[in-house]
């Protein structure tokens, strides 16, 4: 897996990946950045939230559970001194769908954080990691 990264101009750096798909990074404005992106450690919890949203969904259909909607909300809290790294990060799941079991999701959203998420393995290197979910029917 490769990606590129070049600087556009301030604080601005497009982001390019080997599947060719490309992305615009962008510091704050109190460093220069002209906020015309996001920041990278907000790029960090993206991918944390889309690897693991993901599992749950693949995992749930495979379960053959009814699942019409999953949306994650990742909550970190960085150190404060530097390197500022996640020290906290909360992924919160909502699960919609008609008839869900919750044992199935409270399954999904285990495998996915202690077996499957590579992104979450990686930053639990450095941070607790806490996960819960609602089901929402619909």
């Amino acid at each position: 897996m490769k990606a590129r990264v070049q600087w556009v101009d301030g604080m601005a750096f497009m982001g390019e990946t080997e599947s060719g798909h490309a992305v615009v990074m962008d510091g704050a404005p109190d460093i220069g950045g002209r906020n015309i992106g996001p920041r990278p450690t907000e790029m960090v919890l993206l991918g944390l939230g889309g690897c693991t949203a993901i599992d749950v969904v693949m995992i749930l259909q495979k379960q053959r559970q009814p699942v019409r909607d999953c949306i994650v909300e990742v909550n970190g809290e960085r150190t404060e001194t530097i390197p500022k790294v996640f020290k906290t990060i909360h992924v919160h799941y909502i699960v919609k769908g008609a008839g869900l079991d919750p044992k199935q999701v409270e399954r999904a959203v285990k495998l996915s954080a202690e077996k499957y998420c590579s992104v979450s393995h990686m930053l639990n290197k450095s941070a607790e990691i806490t996960h819960d979910f609602e089901i929402i029917e619909d």
